[in-house]
């Protein structure tokens, strides 16, 4: 991390000041480039944390240190640097996702700052499906909580390498070594410190660089923009040679060589050392964990370092496998792969797309592999279609550089590309590629919206069609028989974004009614049995005749349709209208008008008419048989249960346990934390509308809650059968 000297630092004696680079300018005219940073001096990183955890903050300072910005913007201020949408301002949290890059001992560092708050975790998905790495950031007092659980196992998902900075060491409780235990007991990682905390709390002032065995502080009268070095503190010298040996045991075993010097008592090199710790960071075998105070401006120099020696390059990582298309399977070919190298055929993935009201729509994307450049035709893979590259810009936030070129291991932002989606490959088409997509969770709450006025219908249409586009989580739906648009997010807070996104961006004033969830149907016994679809009209008729067999699932199952049909008893074009019909029936359930979930559906017999059978007459026949035979297996409601953390002090503990009960939760545990009581539990999302007003007023203020999905779960008889009812007569079920 520290073993050799940043070109940014000149020696004074026993301290290094750094030199800031000159002013970086947005240029608005194309700008001829060539690639002027070797692919092995990218990195490719994201920050993430549980919200409030000081990404933010930390991506200000780090811009600041690397002199992309020239003065410090505060989150509490809403003159944050990477948090540029007016509610981000007004609420003090990150929302949407923002790139921008800067420059560290001659590398191009590009940053994804991305969201904390749960109902915004679309964001973390797509970022680090793209990313190389990824800065694990942790609150010193409150250590891992429930979204850092959440963002750690998709960075696991995607195989990001990660390093570890826990922030906040000058708050009270502050406790460095409990957020590495933490880290290893809940997340099940492997932490070696590379650096240990001189002093905590107020007394914070800077860190033991276990490497090359040297105290750093940060100067406060230059917001810590002049670090000094000197000797390790006398009292901290056994703790940090104890370290010390723990780090290098862990480089060690990265590599037989180094471990039998280890061993035999030999002094490992700094070179040796930070060589292995980088290899096992890049193998995901460790994450080098580092500390400091953002907010303080305390030890966000040693995390840059830390990026820049420990995260892979590009070129560190495997190269992209493109999925085999059926056509190449069957033709015997293996799936095609793309080195990151300009010399490959163009290969890109589109991450994030954002509305700009003065370019129209920006895609986000990820160049794996060629290059690209202004007014180029790319071929969409996805949607097999060719589009063209209208501009090619890089982000800062919400500024834009214009490019005429862009390389692999670029993340820039494309115009022109109107029918791109989220999660789209694009490439040559010459030599195409489909890449691995992008996931994202389905929608657990919906509410109906509509115009105030009339006239804003149109307008409310296209609000929604281009916030559709932009966020895969948010979903928007027509109810035809109530003649209702619904719109469903992952919670509350999103909607209230989106609702309020309408207003101020698309000039749409908007009624909604009271949150609903998305609860889902299963059922818990087989049924089977025959329909029959005839119907005559004068003309030809329609004949359908299906035995359907339908049988509950593991939850989590994904739907599995079973053509069992043997000697022809149903014609073979016929079967796929089957299907079509079957999974119709799915998408409103006869039970309360709900998505079936976790059933699998056998075709096992049926009979057909030469003249009056008919895809369509088979479709019918699916759907209506899939109806009166699930009614038949017992059918089940499903609602989501989540997992929620309340911290609160100790006097209100009683209090708040009450009232987790009286929502039909589970406390799954209890423990102390950073001074104050928190409260593990599973609680149905039904009934966590408004719990921040309930926890704030049982607190007095004092408390906080996070909720994250969890699992579907059944409702209570009772209860489920109230739901039904009022679904029934609301003309929900058909």
């Amino acid at each position: 991390m520290l073993g050799r000297l940043p070109n940014r630092f000149r020696h004074t004696k026993s301290q290094y000041t750094i030199r800031a680079p000159p002013a970086p300018t947005i240029h608005h005219k194309v700008r001829k480039m060539a690639r002027k940073i070797p692919l092995e001096k990218y990195r490719n990183i994201g920050i993430m944390a549980h919200i409030d955890g000081g990404k933010t903050t930390t991506t200000e300072r780090i811009l600041y240190y690397t002199g992309e910005n020239h003065k410090l913007g505060e989150v509490h201020d809403g003159a944050a640097t990477m948090d540029f949408m007016v509610q981000e301002q007004e609420r003090g949290i990150t929302i949407g996702s923002a790139a921008t890059t800067c420059f560290w001992r001659d590398h191009q560092i590009t940053i994804i700052d991305t969201p904390g708050h749960v109902d915004f975790t679309a964001e973390v998905e797509r970022s680090l499906r793209v990313l190389d790495g990824a800065v694990a950031l942790f609150c010193a007092v409150a250590g891992v909580q429930p979204q850092s659980e959440q963002v750690w196992r998709q960075s696991e998902k995607y195989k990001v390498p990660k390093i570890i900075f826990v922030n906040k060491m000058d708050r009270v409780g502050a406790d460095f070594f409990g957020c590495y235990e933490d880290v290893k007991t809940i997340l099940h990682g492997n932490p070696v410190p590379i650096v240990v905390p001189i002093g905590k709390e107020d007394a914070f002032e800077g860190v033991v660089d276990l490497v090359r065995m040297r105290a750093l502080r940060f100067d406060e009268a230059s917001n810590g923009l002049k670090v000094i070095e000197g000797e390790v503190p006398a009292e901290l010298k056994d703790q940090a040679e104890e370290w010390r040996q723990k780090m290098i045991e862990c480089a060690a075993e990265t590599d037989d060589a180094l471990l039998e010097k280890f061993f035999s008592g030999e002094e490992l090199t700094v070179d040796e050392i930070m060589g292995a710790l980088r290899k096992a960071t890049i193998e995901r075998k460790i994450q080098p964990m580092l500390c400091g105070t953002s907010f303080k401006n305390k030890g966000v120099q040693p995390l840059l370092d830390a990026i820049v020696d420990f995260l892979p390059s590009p070129l560190d990582l495997p190269p992209v496998v493109g999925a085999l298309l059926k056509k190449d399977q069957e033709a015997g070919k293996e799936a095609p792969v793309r080195k990151p190298s300009d010399d490959e055929p163009f290969s890109a993935l589109a991450f994030k797309i954002v509305s700009d009201k003065m370019m129209g729509k920006l895609v986000y994307a990820r160049i794996y592999s060629g290059k690209l450049e202004t007014g180029a035709t790319v071929w969409n893979m996805s949607r097999e279609q060719e589009q063209r590259v209208a501009r090619l810009v890089r982000m800062h936030a919400k500024k834009q550089e214009a490019l005429s070129e862009a390389y692999a291991g670029d993340i820039v932002a494309l115009v022109g590309l109107a029918r791109t989606r989220t999660g789209d490959t694009l490439c040559d088409e010459d030599h195409p590629i489909m890449l691995e997509s992008i996931e994202f969770p389905a929608p657990v709450i919906s509410i109906s919206i509509k115009p105030v006025s009339h006239a804003d219908s149109e307008k409310l249409s296209l609000g929604l069609q281009a916030l559709a586009d932009e966020d895969p989580t948010f979903v928007v739906a027509y109810d035809q028989e109530t003649e209702e648009t619904i719109i469903s997010g992952m919670g509350e807070l999103h909607l209230e974004i989106i609702v309020d996104r309408l207003k101020r961006e698309y000039g749409v004033e908007a009624q909604v009614n009271p949150p609903e969830v998305a609860y889902r149907e299963t059922i818990t016994q087989t049924a089977e049995g025959q329909y029959k679809h005839v119907k005559q009209t004068g003309g030809s008729g329609q004949y359908g005749d299906v035995y359907l067999r339908l049988e509950p699932q593991p939850a989590g199952t994904p739907f599995e349709f079973v053509n069992a049909i043997v000697g022809g008893a149903i014609p073979g074009e016929f079967i796929p209208a089957v299907e079509k019909g079957v999974k119709a029936a799915m998408e409103k359930g006869p039970y309360a008008g709900y998505p079936v979930v976790d059933t699998k559906v056998t075709l096992y017999d049926g009979s057909f008419h030469p003249v009056d059978s008919s895809a369509i007459a088979f479709e019918l026949a699916a759907r209506q048989g899939f109806k009166k035979y699930m009614l038949e297996a017992k059918p089940q409601l499903l609602e989501p249960v989540m997992n929620v953390e309340v911290t609160m002090p100790e006097d209100y503990f009683g209090a708040v346990s009450g009232s987790i009960g009286q929502r039909r939760g589970r406390i799954e545990s209890m423990e102390d934390k950073g001074g104050q009581k928190v409260i593990h539990a599973q609680v149905p999302l039904s009934e966590m509308f408004g719990y921040s007003n309930t926890v704030r007023t049982l607190t007095q203020g004092r408390g906080a809650f996070t909720m994250i999905f969890n699992q579907y779960e059944p409702v209570p008889a009772g209860l489920a059968k109230e739901i039904v009812e009022k679904r029934q007569k609301a003309g929900k079920v058909r």
